[in-house]
Parts: structure tokens; C-alpha cells; sequence
């Protein structure tokens, strides 16, 4: 482990690196992102079904169309539960939903009915009849979150400027923290690298959730950008490791050149990142195979994060450090 060339083949490992961000951007480019509810707004229903056999698609579609409700979309989780998207929708509808639901699908005997008050978004109060007897036997609400598209768009403005702001913050960071370390390589260059690695970070898992969004419907939602800053940290976080085993070996171990402090660097700091990642790694495929479908592909963000955040820490950040070194000394040349 402590002998590979990494510097010296680097170009290899970059190269690799640069064949997956233009892949991921043009997947961008090309399919765009599928955004969820919490950024264009809408509706979000979570039901389950107890003790009774979970309906189809399309009677849950059925439903949903007798209450003039349309562009829903109904996916099912885990056994016995459907998640039901569709634009915003008064609480007056959402009980109605709950409401048809028991009384096509509940199996209860009881058909007494209560009346509950619900407010609507103009502010009335309105009388609502809701069969006791089905919807407690059967018909279990498990979520219900609304949210408006002006509220939708905030979040997304928002969402992108913490990014935006998190990456500027760190790359400042490592430029203040590596401030005495002026030569061979400026200090600012390694925020500079920092910040490259971190894009190639993040473009891959956008370009990843580019096709999943095209082919298998995969929403970009909150829990997205929550695994997105939460990779910015894993990430950095190797990095750091690296670069500041360069800025020790730079002062113990003079006799070599830049390059070969960098490898020898790379080499020593190799076995941390991988059995960090690593560990990290099988508890979140843990999640992924064994946890529940809400946490399902924020769990996937997060490895594809791992993954993509391991290999530029130790493959691509420090050799580009290098190519800056070369840049810099060709020039005095």
C-alpha cells in the first residue's frame, strides 16, 4: 500500500475523474433533475393498509380521480403503504381522501360517522363527515406534509446558496489554515484543489440522480441536499487528512521532491481514508437494503458521496496540487 505511484500515474486517475463529470454534466444537461415536492410545492400522502390486502395503482388512481384530483403520483413503500404525491391540497380534500379510501377499501362493519372542523386556506371553518368505524380499522394515515410553491421555491433558492456558501466557506478555510505554507505551493492553491474536489464531488451524485430522475423517477427533495452538504463535510474531511500530512512531511523530510513528499504523503494517509470510508460504507448499505423507502436514496446519495469522496481525496486532489506545482515552475522556466 505504502508504494504506489500515485503521482506518477496520476493523470490516469484524473483522467477517470474528468471522463465522470462530463458524463455527469451532460446527464444533467440532457435529462435535468426530477425536483420533488419540497421544492416545486404540492402534497404528500403516506397511507397504510391494515390487516387487509394493499389495492393497485389504479384504484388508488381510481380514488383520486372520482375527487377530481390529477398528476398524482402513487408509489408504493414497504408492504402495505402508499405514498401519494399531487399539487397542494386543502385540508378539506385531504380528508375526503382519507375518508374515500375507508369507505371503498376498509373492511369494518361500523359505518358511524362524526363530524370534525378543518380550516381552509381562505381561512373558513368547514364541517367535515368522516366514517369512524372504516377509517379506524383499516385505513392508517402515516404522513401528510403540504407544501406551497411559493414556500417550494424559497427552499430550492435557499438549498443551492447553502451549497454554494459551504463551499466557499471551506475552501477559505484550508487557505487561512495553510496560511504558513507558502512554498513550493501558495497556500490559497489548496483551497483552490479543495473546492475542484468537491465539485467533482458533487456533480457525479447530481449526475447519478440525473438518470435515476429519467428512468426510475427519482426525486431530488430535501434529504438531497441534507446528503449533499453532509458529503461536502466526509469529503473535506479526507482531504484535510492529506494535506496536512503534506505540510508535516514538508518540514521532516527535506531530502525529497515535492512530488515524492506528495506520494509519500498520499501513501501514509491511504489506509485512514479507506477503513473510514469503508466502515462507513456497510452501515449505509446496511440502511439502504434493510431501512425503510423514505430513506432509501438519501441513503444512496450518501455512498455514491463516499465513494466519489474517497477516490478525489486520495486520487485527485493532491495530484492536481502537483499539476499546479508543475504549472508554476514551467512558468519560471
Amino acid at each position: 500500500m505504502r508504494n504506489l505511484q500515485i503521482i506518477k500515474n496520476s493523470k490516469y486517475f484524473v483522467g477517470v475523474s474528468v471522463i465522470f463529470v462530463i458524463l455527469s454534466i451532460v446527464a444533467i444537461a440532457v435529462f435535468g433533475l426530477k425536483l420533488g415536492t419540497d421544492f416545486t410545492g404540492g402534497s404528500i400522502l403516506v397511507v397504510e393498509f391494515k390487516d387487509i390486502e394493499r389495492p393497485s395503482i389504479d384504484q388508488i388512481n381510481q380514488v383520486l380521480e372520482e375527487l377530481q384530483i390529477e398528476q398524482a403520483q402513487i408509489q408504493p413503500m414497504g408492504n402495505n403503504q402508499y405514498s401519494i404525491k399531487m399539487p397542494s391540497i386543502t385540508e378539506e380534500k385531504h380528508q375526503q381522501i382519507l375518508s374515500k379510501l375507508a369507505e371503498k377499501f376498509s373492511t369494518g362493519d361500523d359505518s358511524q360517522t362524526q363530524t370534525i372542523q378543518a380550516t381552509t386556506q381562505d381561512g373558513q371553518i368547514i364541517d367535515i363527515p368522516v366514517n369512524i368505524g372504516t377509517v379506524n380499522t383499516n385505513i392508517v394515515e402515516q404522513k401528510f406534509d403540504s407544501i406551497g410553491p411559493i414556500i417550494g421555491k424559497e427552499l430550492k433558492n435557499k438549498s443551492l446558496l447553502a451549497t454554494i456558501l459551504a463551499l466557499i466557506a471551506i475552501a477559505l478555510y484550508i487557505a487561512y489554515v495553510f496560511r504558513h505554507v507558502s512554498m513550493p505551493v501558495e497556500s490559497w492553491k489548496y483551497g483552490l484543489v479543495s473546492l475542484m474536489a468537491l465539485a467533482h464531488d458533487i456533480i457525479i451524485i447530481i449526475g447519478v440522480f440525473a438518470v435515476l430522475g429519467k428512468f426510475l423517477n427519482v426525486e431530488i427533495d430535501a434529504l438531497f441536499i441534507t446528503a449533499i452538504l453532509t458529503t461536502l463535510g466526509y469529503s473535506i474531511n479526507n482531504t484535510i487528512v492529506t494535506f496536512d500530512r503534506i505540510r508535516e512531511n514538508l518540514h521532516k523530510k527535506t531530502n525529497l521532491t515535492f512530488k515524492e513528499l506528495v506520494n509519500v504523503s498520499i501513501n501514509e494517509t491511504i489506509p485512514r481514508s479507506f477503513n473510514t470510508s469503508f466502515t462507513t460504507f456497510i452501515v449505509l448499505a446496511a440502511i439502504f437494503f434493510l431501512g425503510g423507502a423514505t430513506v432509501k436514496f438519501f441513503t444512496l446519495a450518501l455512498m455514491l458521496g463516499i465513494i466519489a469522496g474517497t477516490y478525489s481525496s486520495v486520487f485527485v486532489a493532491s495530484p492536481i496540487l502537483v499539476m499546479f506545482y508543475d504549472l508554476k515552475f514551467k512558468k519560471r522556466a
